[in-house]
């Protein structure tokens, strides 16, 4: 009713005043018009003041419907476009090739508005005095939600992999979608999803030779309902080689939960942060990256898990090996950082470079045996190989045992711990008691009745101590924990370490691996190999200036039969770890040391220079 009033009394003011009316973009306007709209706008939000709690306490239901589409909408496809081929990577655009109607999904929502005691409130119609009960206005709410099936060819097979995808410009987060990657064989089936829309494999066409993308029931909300423009990075091998990679070692070995399976968040000041999801690609990044193994390199088996501690001191008297994390303080979900039992509040804190962690933290125990776990499922055999790494920070003031100078190289490699003073040096303690004290300190007392399986972590009962040997059969129960692995190693590069000696033809550091070796194949039992992964200078033995050559094969005739995996000789590591897959192989050489060779003189670098090490084993 106002609406009517106020447009007939807007027009006549209208008039009034703007008898001539006006003009707008060449258009004549009447002063009525104007008026009459500007008054009809005014009548209906007074009606809707008056009017609505009528409607309120009358029960009247209001349907509300959102946009819905009429028409199917695709993105562009061209008959005759030429079908790309890739070598390496690229990215690619998607040519559509198949697709179905969309799917229209209705959702109905209901919500009632006012009611309540009208006598007394605002609802102005009510005469009766008797304190009428309102029914209030129901609305209901129509949405439409659309979703496509639709297959994109993208190019030549076979490929290797998919890797990002775009859509509309945007990479497009693959955990939110169905997706599945035919990768262009000669001999593929037809994707299900076609198969069954079009009435069985034998009516579907399977591309084979064209590597293609199907995306299944792909919901449109975000793309303005219709099909997006998509690309896809795309990878190609050009040749045979990753066909014939056998092995590889499995990084970063620091990260509180790079490792883990499920996906860990922190929180910060009422917000979530993932802490292992930093991809688009699907998945936590553990998740992707040994998809992407699989992937990539078809053919690996054995899969060298690292994990870290940190090194403290080049000096071997004085150096701890202990478990870090990256801050003192962080609320993680579902599970908070622990290693061996210890919390991250009494925990080590990593040092800092440009006031952000230097390293990551140590793998929580959880994610170390959820990855020991997951790689066994998917058919890898396992080998375990804990790793020290050195947090001595920049700035430091620990004595160089190399030069005795105050401050030590920072971030060093594990190679260069050594005795102090270190051979060579004046006032060195090799080839002395007093070496074999510092050697003892560093290795340290724990044994494997110190430790105890909890469930997914391992809890320590021993001395205290971060020695070594706490170091490596705390990850030897780990291990055990997870349900075993294929091999474990006792330690790496340790060059600085395996050559000192307390007298001139004893080394005890290598007589300490030769125990602990023992040690962790009872823990481990027989099924597992045990072994140490030697620098490339320690292949051909020990050959000091003073002439006594000896190799490391330490053992007496009962610990060689009780520990017959747990092989410390230089000739036999390099055939064993390098490849991984011939762990259980003999050794063709001879193990006696004074038939080992020194490598040709182009091969001798500084010996404290850190090699590169490969990653990958044929």
């Amino acid at each position: 009713m106002a609406t009517l009033v106020l447009g007939a009394v807007g027009s006549a003011v209208g008039g009034a005043f703007l008898p001539g009316g006006v003009s707008l973009l060449g258009t004549a306007l009447s002063g009525a018009s104007i008026g009459g709209a500007l008054g009809s706008i005014a009548g209906s939000f007074v009606d809707q003041a008056l009017l609505g709690p009528l409607a309120t306490s009358s029960g009247q239901t209001r349907i509300e419907q959102g946009p819905r589409l009429f028409d199917l909408k695709l993105s562009g496809s061209s008959e005759g476009a030429p079908i790309p081929r890739v070598y390496g990577r690229a990215r690619l655009p998607g040519q559509l090739i198949w697709a179905t109607h969309f799917k229209e999904e209705v959702i109905v929502t209901s919500q009632t508005t006012g009611g309540g005691q009208t006598k007394g409130g605002k609802n102005v119609f009510d005469s009766s005095g008797g304190g009428a009960q309102g029914k209030g206005e129901t609305v209901q709410t129509v949405e439409y939600r659309y979703f496509a099936n639709a297959a994109y060819a993208i190019c030549e097979g076979p490929i290797t992999r998919v890797g990002h995808i775009w859509a509309d410009g945007k990479e497009l987060d693959q955990s939110d979608f169905t997706i599945r990657v035919h990768r262009g064989d000669e001999d593929q089936n037809a994707d299900s999803l076609i198969a069954a829309k079009e009435g069985g494999s034998d009516h579907a066409p399977a591309y084979r030779g064209t590597a293609y993308v199907v995306f299944d029931t792909m919901p449109l909300a975000r793309f303005g309902n219709r099909l997006p423009q998509l690309n896809f990075e795309v990878f190609r091998a050009a040749d045979d080689f990753e066909k014939i990679i056998k092995a590889v070692n499995l990084i970063p070995s620091a990260g509180e939960f790079v490792y883990e399976d499920d996906r860990v968040i922190r929180i910060e000041g009422g917000t979530t942060i993932a802490e292992n999801l930093h991809t688009a690609l699907g998945g936590t990044d553990w998740k992707v990256a040994l998809d992407q193994l699989e992937e990539q390199l078809p053919n690996v088996g054995n899969v060298s898990l690292v994990v870290s501690w940190f090194g403290t001191d080049l000096r071997i008297g004085e150096c701890d090996v202990r478990p870090g994390v990256e801050v003192a303080a962080k609320t993680t979900q579902p599970y908070a950082w622990s290693v061996g039992g210890i919390t991250r509040e009494g925990a080590y804190v990593v040092s800092q470079v440009n006031d952000r962690p230097a390293y990551g933290g140590t793998p929580s125990d959880k994610a170390v045996v959820s990855a020991i776990q997951t790689l066994k499922a998917r058919g890898f055999s396992v080998t375990f190989y804990p790793f020290i790494s050195m947090d001595v920070a920049e700035g430091n003031s620990l004595p160089d045992p190399y030069s005795g100078d105050a401050g030590q190289p920072p971030y060093p490699w594990r190679g260069r711990i050594t005795c102090d003073p270190a051979p060579g040096e004046p006032g060195t303690v090799d080839k002395t008691g007093a070496c074999a004290s510092q050697v003892d300190a560093f290795v340290g007392d724990a044994a494997p009745a110190d430790f105890a399986i909890a469930g997914d972590t391992v809890l320590y009962s021993g001395p205290e101590e971060w020695s070594f040997r706490r170091f490596i059969l705390h990850y030897a129960h780990l291990c055990e924990a997870a349900g075993g692995v294929d091999a474990f190693l006792i330690g790496s590069e340790m060059r600085g370490l395996t050559q000192v000696r307390d007298s001139a033809s004893h080394y005890p550091f290598v007589a300490a691996l030769v125990a602990l070796a023992a040690d962790v194949k009872s823990v481990l039992g027989p099924g597992t190999k045990v072994t140490y992964a030697a620098d490339w200078s320690e292949y051909f033995g020990h050959q000091p200036a003073d002439g006594c050559a000896l190799n490391h094969d330490t053992r007496d005739a009962g610990t060689r039969n009780a520990t017959r995996s747990a092989v410390l000789f230089p000739c036999r590591l390099r055939c064993s770890i390098f490849p991984i897959r011939r762990l259980s192989s003999p050794c063709s050489c001879s193990r006696d040391a004074r038939t080992f060779e020194r490598p040709p003189s182009h091969t001798s670098l500084d010996p404290h220079r850190r090699p590169r090490m490969t990653s990958t084993s044929r």
